[in-house]
């Protein structure tokens, strides 16, 4: 197992008091709970059920409420469905942390844990069997897409006008791919699990202005310059984060890097199952691509028969990997997982939690060189991340001390982001 140069820190736990970690399990994670009963018609005041699409039966909601209450004192416990196809593997996943509570356990297995847990309660993998399985976390996915109609709107056209011949360009790509690369980083911002839909509180860096001073780390000419020193197109994957409008910005930019002959191929990697409240599954993709072949503006529609002449010739290839719902580190990744990501000439992870894996979620001191955490990597990668938990690397010497005079809140504001890359 490849693993990174220097020695490995302790992994971030709630046990840590006064931090966002400690939050984000003893507050966060029981807010998650109840508002995916809320959302899934089962009132806790009024104990009734209203009609609509995705009722859940009464044991469901009461093993739900019984979840919620027990975080953080509960101990770990199995998981009580024993047919799911990762059910073996979560046994040994939880098997070390049985004898330990929510906030004792590392964060990263603590929050997979609780998505995982939503699933078996809620008979996921059951129904799924009977061809019925339920999304609990579909009405945000929703209105995440419902809610960004004119940004999703905005952003096509932007990319028909890169894809038009512009005299002002002179063929050169490069001046595209910077700006694409800038638009996805901060649709990274758009997190359900931390901002439900509608919520206006969520950051939104559309200033280009906002988002350059907020910018700790912007490797994207390093970029370019990689994939120009290519001999020939080649394959790409991105592994992706959120759905709604990040992942609509995730298939623009791969619909760009094909259109514009960058990549022969482009891997989608999505999640096996629903977790994180926003994470896109294979059908969020397929779903996304349905949704904006629906709209009337002309750009999107464009952009999405583009999407599914692509999506059907393979040259688009979604796929994925039950890993990527697993607690663990990157460097811990199965082989033949690291033999699939082996061919690709550079490996896109967006969002926080994918940055928390690269980097185990643990606590580097934040100056580490990036490249001396990721190097067990088998092909060159590019994170993609807005901050939203207290891990980071490859920052400057006195960057932490002087964001955080700035910001006390930027490791897990969104505020803030980081375009990384490493070329192995």
């Amino acid at each position: 197992m490849n693993c990174p140069k220097t020695p490995i820190p302790e992994s971030l736990r709630g046990t840590e008091t006064g931090t966002f970690t400690h939050r984000s399990i003893a507050e966060r994670l029981p807010e998650t709970g109840r508002r995916i009963l809320s959302e899934n018609n089962f009132s806790l005041t009024e104990n009734s059920f209203s009609p609509a699409e995705n009722n859940f039966p009464p044991v469901v909601a009461t093993q739900l409420e019984a979840l919620i209450a027990g975080i953080p004192g509960d101990k770990i416990q199995p998981l009580a469905g024993a047919g799911a196809p990762d059910a073996g593997d979560w046994t040994g996943y939880i098997a070390p942390y049985l004898d330990q509570n929510w906030l004792e356990v590392p964060w990263f297995f603590a929050e997979t844990y609780f998505y995982r847990r939503v699933l078996d309660i809620t008979g996921y993998f059951e129904l799924e069997t009977l061809g019925s399985s339920q999304d609990p976390f579909l009405y945000q996915k929703r209105q995440g897409l419902e809610t960004s109609r004119e940004a999703i709107r905005g952003l096509c056209r932007q990319l028909n006008s890169f894809l038009k011949p512009n005299p002002q360009l002179s063929g050169d790509w490069s001046v595209a791919l910077t700006a694409l690369l800038a638009i996805d980083l901060w649709g990274n911002q758009a997190d359900l699990s931390l901002w439900p839909a509608g919520n206006g509180d969520k950051p939104d860096h559309q200033d280009l202005a906002q988002q350059q001073a907020h910018t700790l780390v912007d490797d994207s000419a390093a970029v370019v310059a990689h994939l120009s020193s290519l001999e020939r197109p080649a394959r790409i994957d991105l592994i992706l984060d959120n759905a709604g409008f990040e992942l609509v910005a995730d298939l623009v930019l791969a619909l760009f890097v094909l259109e514009q002959g960058l990549a022969e191929q482009v891997h989608l990697h999505a999640k096996t199952h629903p977790t994180f409240v926003s994470d896109a599954t294979m059908s969020d993709v397929w779903q996304t691509v349905f949704f904006l072949l629906g709209e009337v503006d002309p750009a999107v529609s464009l952009a999405a028969r583009r999407l599914q002449r692509h999506l059907n010739e393979g040259r688009l290839h979604l796929q994925s990997d039950w890993f990527w719902t697993s607690p663990r580190e990157m460097w811990r990744m199965p082989t033949k997982l690291a033999s699939e990501l082996a061919n690709s000439v550079l490996l896109i992870f967006k969002g926080d939690a994918n940055y928390r894996r690269l980097l185990g979620d643990r606590h580097w001191p934040f100056t580490t060189p990036f490249a001396d955490i990721v190097c067990y990597l088998p092909a060159p990668v590019l994170a993609l991340r807005t901050s939203k938990s207290e891990v980071a690397a490859g920052l400057k010497l006195g960057q932490p001390e002087a964001t955080a005079a700035k910001d006390p809140s930027w490791l897990f504001d969104g505020r803030w982001g980081l375009l990384q890359f490493c070329k192995i």
